[in-house]
């Protein structure tokens, strides 16, 4: 099947050539010219021309992330990057060579097409580059977050602001056929470990469990009863271990790879891992009352709150629906990104994370439509470990 097409606009800049720089770079879709991915970094002393190059090998990256058999027009307003990528002009200083060989590789040549555009037409990688020189100036990288208005593209944001919430769905009464081909998750939870039966916290920040006999069981279950269904076109899975053996168990018998996805992992519990709820209570009350309080507080000595799972939950989903448009995806991970991804499709409030239950390896399904829409179709249905 072919790829999907990709525009990537980039560009650099040097704040005294050479001085402090940074780069920028968006990807938009081919079709609709929306931005669907964007990447900036400041790096520090350099060049104009070193500094656009950086950003070319960025842009190029987040489109072969997206889709690795994409065709990509690549757009920026360096003529120098522009010819010598397209071969026209020798590649003759030792600090371009290294970084136009890398460039090269990324892609396959004939994927890849090079077109060189006025400035006034590439605001959006200028700005970029621009936001990350800012950022370095006041001693800290550039962070994105996702853009308000369009659930598939992200924006920056200074660290020192809240991480935004990932827009929610449209609302309305159309039907299926008026709002598109959707693309679906297949929510499943993975299967139990030895901690699961006593519900103790187990999160990213843990020993990472492996599958308990019964949580093995559960796992080909699930795939016996995906099987049946034979929808499922692609898996992205948590990098975790329980995930990662649930979903390598379906995998096997569709006959599918298997895709990891780090913005899938469950929170970090910090100082609650291995713990029971009333063990937490006991030992940490206040730390706790504050995170059933507020989604922005932080389990104790933990890096996360619900508030930074939510946003990298939100663009690990902006990222499967970009690679798999229309497609039925089985999406492998644990209670709290699943709970936010169904969260997040209903527009409900951050509490409501504490008002759904979700079993060892049970199923939800939540649909994506092409105009913003999302549907829950199906929560914690364990009807297949009967």
């Amino acid at each position: 099947m072919a790829g999907r097409r990709f525009i990537v606009e980039a560009d650099g800049g040097s704040r005294g050539n050479p001085g402090p720089a940074g780069y920028g770079a968006v990807v938009r879709d081919g079709d609709t010219g929306q931005i669907i991915a964007e990447a900036a970094e400041y790096i520090g002393r350099a060049t104009n021309n070193v500094a656009e190059y950086r950003g070319l090998i960025a842009g190029l990256r987040a489109a072969h992330e997206l889709d690795p058999e994409a065709t990509v027009d690549v757009r920026m307003d360096s003529k120098l990057v522009v010819e010598q990528m397209s071969g026209r002009w020798k590649i003759k200083h030792p600090d371009m060579q290294p970084l136009a060989a890398e460039a090269a590789t990324v892609l396959p040549r004939s994927q890849v097409k090079y077109s060189w555009i006025p400035r006034e037409k590439n605001k959006d990688a200028d700005r970029l580059a621009n936001e990350a020189m800012d950022a370095g100036k006041a001693g800290r990288q550039w962070e994105p977050k996702v853009r308000p208005a369009a659930p598939l593209a992200a924006v920056s944001v200074p660290a020192d602001e809240p991480l935004p919430e990932p827009a929610a769905p449209k609302a309305g009464w159309a039907g299926p056929a008026d709002l598109g081909t959707p693309t679906t998750f297949v929510l499943l939870r993975h299967g139990e470990t030895h901690l699961t039966p006593e519900k103790r916290f187990s999160g990213s920040g843990g020993s990472d469990p492996a599958l308990s006999e019964r949580g093995l069981w559960q796992a080909a279950r699930a795939a016996e009863s995906l099987a049946a269904r034979g929808t499922v076109q692609a898996i992205v899975s948590s990098p975790m271990q329980r995930a990662r053996q649930t979903a390598e168990a379906v995998a096997i018998r569709l006959g599918l790879e298997v895709r990891f996805e780090e913005g899938l992992r469950e929170l970090d519990f910090g100082d609650w891992e291995g713990l029971t709820f009333a063990e937490v209570q006991q030992r940490h009350p206040e730390d706790l009352a504050a995170w059933l309080a507020s989604s922005k507080a932080k389990p104790t000595g933990s890096s996360e709150s619900f508030t930074t799972l939510t946003y990298r939950t939100g663009v690990a989903r902006d990222k499967i629906l970009a690679r798999h448009p229309g497609k039925t995806v089985l999406v492998v991970s644990h209670v709290s990104p699943i709970k936010t991804l169904v969260r997040l499709a209903l527009g409900a409030p951050p509490d409501s994370l504490y008002r759904m239950e979700l079993g060892a390896a049970s199923f939800s399904a939540v649909q994506y439509y092409p105009d913003g829409n999302a549907s829950l179709r199906l929560l914690n249905d364990t009807s297949h470990q009967r």
